[in-house]
């Protein structure tokens, strides 16, 4: 039986971890919602995770925009069916690259950071200075995080919609011949209200689990400078896992009758 032993270390070790994941976010809502509330640090959080953020997922959205616009021609081209083009480009950004991607993006960029950042405050011993100052640390450093990130995504998502749409615009029109005004108005009969609320609705939910992953990894990092750098590792990978499975999820709840 003792080839049993390390799944059932493997099991424990996830349970456990689970568990303290389970705490840690109740603990965080809670004081999300509890005063006092820190507004200077929640506007500095929103800046740094909405607008900072802005360019990457800019760039990120125009170029799957752009991509999407030659494939899916190339794809229809072959079924003489190229006018749905604009159908596809629309309905693929709002409902799925566009959340995904610019969670995967911003996952990279504020999950390591949050993770670098309070890593390096908990290995210096400035969250346990916090709690001496009879300062919470949860409600000083992780809800305002978690609160921006869950106002910041939507809008950051509604831009990245906007932006990859017109990549695929300007691919459609100026490289493949469409007509503009034709191409517009096939993407403004096509596109429904449910589509765009799905994604913001994910992006919403992508905001919360990356700055929760960020947060929760350099909360209970240990070890010095290497606990941090794995801290920043774990984040990343764990937003970037969650953040397709929350999607699938979402998908199925929304889309399946």
């Amino acid at each position: 039986m003792n080839f049993l032993q390390p799944i059932g270390g493997i099991l424990l070790h996830f349970l456990e971890t689970a568990g303290r994941l389970a705490l840690f976010t109740g603990s965080a809502v809670s004081h999300a919602f509890r005063p006092p509330f820190y507004f200077r640090i929640l506007g500095r959080q929103m800046i740094d995770i909405g607008y900072y953020s802005l360019p990457v997922v800019g760039l990120t959205a125009i170029f799957a925009g752009m991509v999407l616009a030659l494939q899916s021609y190339t794809g229809f081209a072959r079924f003489s069916a190229e006018g749905a083009v604009a159908n596809v480009v629309v309905l693929s950004i709002t409902r799925e690259l566009g959340p995904v991607l610019a969670g995967l993006m911003v996952a990279g960029r504020i999950g390591a950071s949050l993770a670098a950042e309070i890593g390096t405050m908990r290995v210096t011993e400035q969250i346990d200075a916090l709690t001496t100052l009879s300062t919470n640390p949860m409600k000083y450093m992780v809800a305002p995080r978690l609160v921006a990130g869950l106002l910041m995504f939507p809008a950051l998502v509604l831009v990245a919609d906007i932006i990859g749409v017109f990549g695929g615009y300007i691919v459609a029109v100026h490289k493949l011949g469409f007509n503009a005004g034709n191409y517009l108005q096939r993407t403004y009969d096509f596109l429904q209200a449910e589509d765009v609320n799905s994604g913001l609705i994910k992006a919403a939910v992508f905001g919360f689990i990356v700055t929760l992953m960020g947060c929760y990894h350099g909360y209970h990092s240990k070890g010095g400078a290497q606990g941090v750098g794995t801290a920043t590792t774990n984040a990343v990978v764990s937003a970037s896992i969650l953040i397709l499975c929350f999607d699938y999820i979402l998908t199925e709840m929304f889309f399946t009758k």
